[in-house]
């Protein structure tokens, strides 16, 4: 199991104060890949970044397997990132493990694969992405195969620690050594969209906004 580089706390808020879309494009603009494409929030949506703790299923064995019981490991700042191969006929997250994580402080859970106990999760405010909703448990289908190892969501990569964002336009993956740079580009991004936003109110043309603050570059890779 590898052990996680901690950012400082306030790293992490700053993330969580800028919208996925704000970040995909400083990943963009810094040429770096990282926006998941297929899951999104199964309860209400909220805006939450972490670390990522990044655990790995595969399917069960002639062997058999357990599904694991990680989550005394997990705390605040951190994400739990389950790679189970986009699998949706079999869930690897309930409602107990929804409590639990609640109690532990955790920001939340990205599943590539299914959870189930939708209504629970709901009702104690715990935000979930994954690729939909289902009730088939992964006992006795799916064994966990390593913890704070490289996973996938999709076509990503994660590695333990990487900064993980979500909200409602879905999950983008920040890699630990690029995230203050990432930060940094998207701040300006946000700062140069809000002064479009404000000439606009102010009675600027649409035009003549995005043209004054470079609009049309922001996410162009910078040379």
């Amino acid at each position: 199991m590898t052990e996680r580089q901690r950012l400082p706390k306030e790293t992490l808020e700053r993330f969580r104060a800028l919208s996925t879309s704000t970040v995909s494009d400083a990943m963009d603009r810094l040429g770096i890949a990282g926006t998941v494409e297929g899951l999104g929030p199964t309860n209400e949506a909220s805006s939450i970044a972490g670390q990522a703790f990044t655990l790995a299923y595969l399917p069960v064995g002639v062997d058999g397997g357990s599904v694991g019981d990680f989550l005394d490991q997990v705390g605040p700042g951190d994400i739990v990132v389950i790679d189970n191969r986009g699998r949706t006929d079999c869930t690897v997250w309930g409602n107990i493990m929804t409590e639990v994580a609640k109690m532990r402080g955790v920001e939340g859970t990205v599943i590539d694969g299914v959870n189930r106990d939708l209504a629970e999760s709901r009702a104690i405010s715990y935000p979930i992405w994954s690729r939909r909703g289902y009730m088939r448990t992964g006992k006795d289908r799916v064994m966990l195969a390593g913890i704070n190892v490289p996973v996938c969501l999709g076509a990503v990569l994660v590695s333990p620690g990487d900064v993980v964002c979500a909200d409602e336009n879905g999950v983008v993956v920040v890699p630990l050594q690029k995230a203050e740079a990432v930060l940094a580009t998207a701040l300006a991004i946000d700062e140069k969209e809000e002064a479009i936003l404000g000439d606009i109110r102010n009675g600027v043309a649409l035009g003549e906004a995005r043209a004054r603050h470079g609009y049309h570059s922001l996410q162009t890779r910078a040379e």
